[in-house]
């Protein structure tokens, strides 16, 4: 399980934009997007560099928890 910080993410588009961008990794992923506390949890097979990856290309800086 990988947790991302996502900072800029602060209402429903961006959660939606979240997490389609993760589940485009990994469809099979199990994705839970928290906007209050900024993160999303990933359970799933891609990377941890391939997430940030992803969610940098749709405008989402994000950073590994931890």
């Amino acid at each position: 399980m990988t947790t991302l910080l996502i900072p800029d993410m602060s209402c429903n588009h961006c959660r939606a934009a979240v997490t389609e961008a993760l589940t485009a990794l990994d469809p099979a992923a199990q994705v839970h997007v928290n906007l209050t506390a900024r993160t999303a949890t990933v359970q799933g097979h891609a990377a941890p560099q391939a997430m940030i990856a992803a969610l940098q290309a749709v405008g989402f800086p994000a950073t590994v928890a931890g």
